[in-house]
């Protein structure tokens, strides 16, 4: 929920405003040194604290687990902005629609036209439904069979904010951040985001269009192999069987509002997909 969230977010944003006070010299190393202090220091707290739960309890340590995964997700980072356009949409309304578009992604100029918008919704949409969800159930999925619980979600929701965050244009009075430190959380960001980007994929095409799917994520990455958030998209209009411009499916249907719905199903089913993995994953190691 928004209070969850704020428990996530605020002290992700004194955390950055702190590490970039004290690391932004403009030198590349001071941008490793910055991203290794801030996300390897709340890995190992959170490592830390399931490894002394651990001896205590599997069962305390589960709940932590169960904790943070809950507050590392974000399903209302991108929920309530999708919904407040599709329902704008719905009425008819394109301005709202538009204007909601622009608040919620402030760096897109909102298309004119309906088609255009709704495109640009999708593309957008399934992006932040992988960094706030899928992206972290990867993660945590990883860390929990290598036995550190869910500070796998932690890295990766911290490199994510990080990386958005110091990439973001300054508001006033405050300082910008140097390139080279943009340069280097954007490369660890990039890394870290590699096996998920493809799993979320792999994820679209079990639960929609196989080979249209697998069809749009190869042609796609021919072109920009090292576009991480355009091989999602790409994904994403193949299982769709939608045209989303340079992401692919030329000979796909043009968006339309029933496509908006079809997101959504398409989204729930990999969530239950997920939560299917880690249910059985936690059973095993119960048993085990």
């Amino acid at each position: 929920g928004r209070k969850g969230q704020g428990l996530v977010l605020e002290p992700l944003h004194r955390l950055s405003a702190r590490l970039e006070n004290i690391f932004n010299a403009g030198e590349h190393h001071h941008g490793i040194v910055a991203w290794i202090v801030g996300v390897g220091g709340l890995v190992l707290v959170v490592g830390g604290v399931h490894a002394a739960l651990g001896a205590l309890s599997p069962v305390i340590a589960w709940l932590w687990s169960v904790g943070v995964l809950y507050l590392t997700l974000g399903f209302r980072q991108f929920s309530h902005h999708f919904t407040a356009i599709r329902d704008a949409l719905t009425e008819g309304d394109l301005p709202a629609a538009r204007s909601a578009f622009a608040h919620w992604h402030p760096q897109a100029d909102p298309a004119p036209t309906e088609q255009g918008l709704l495109e640009q919704v999708v593309a957008h949409s399934v992006v932040q439904a992988h960094r706030h969800v899928f992206g972290v159930f990867v993660w945590f999925t990883l860390s929990m069979l290598l036995g550190l619980g869910p500070a796998g979600a932690v890295l990766y929701r911290t490199a994510e904010y990080l990386g958005r965050d110091w990439s973001a244009q300054p508001s006033a009075g405050v300082q910008p951040v140097s390139e080279r430190l943009q340069a280097a959380v954007q490369r660890a960001w990039w890394w870290l985001d590699w096996l998920p980007a493809r799993l979320t994929a792999i994820g679209f095409a079990v639960v929609g269009s196989f080979e249209d799917t697998l069809a749009g994520w190869r042609t796609y990455a021919q072109k920009a192999p090292q576009d991480n958030d355009g091989l999602v998209i790409a994904a994403t209009a193949g299982a769709l069987h939608i045209d989303l411009g340079a992401y692919g499916m030329p000979n796909g249907l043009a968006p339309q509002m029933q496509h908006l719905y079809s997101l959504v199903g398409l989204v729930w089913r990999l969530v239950a997909v997920w939560l299917l993995l880690l249910a059985l994953l936690t059973l095993g190691r119960l048993l085990g």
